[in-house]
């Protein structure tokens, strides 16, 4: 069911995204475009995109929520650190501290393998 409904909800966003790119621009944000019909008046005249543009919203709004109650459902009771057996400590022996002679580069006699030089 979720599946479904994620499908629907994937075909409704594209088709949303579609049919805002189709409208023509009406606003003056960029301060190009428009036409001076919808500026001046209160409302402008309902077309057939706008009217689709608000159905598609209404329908990826009501599949967003059902995602979110399908999803609600699906989620156990439980968190996901509660599902980790055992101690959450790393054990000390697997963990070699480091000395100090591990921190030095090798010495000239030392079986340590072979510096370049510059010759």
């Amino acid at each position: 069911m979720e599946n479904v409904v994620l499908i629907i909800h994937l075909l409704l966003a594209l088709a949303l995204i579609g049919i805002v790119l189709m409208q023509r621009s009406e606003g003056g944000g960029l301060g190009i475009g428009g036409g001076g019909g919808g500026a001046v008046s209160g409302r402008s005249a309902a077309t057939a995109l706008g009217k689709l543009t608000w159905i598609l919203a209404a329908g990826f709004i009501c599949t967003s929520i059902a995602l979110t109650v399908i999803a609600a459902k699906n989620a156990s009771g439980s968190s996901v650190v509660d599902g980790i057996e055992g101690d959450l400590t790393p054990p000390a022996a697997s963990v070699p501290a480091p000395s100090a002679d591990s921190l030095l580069p090798p010495a000239e006699g030392d079986d340590a393998p072979l510096v370049p030089n510059a010759n």
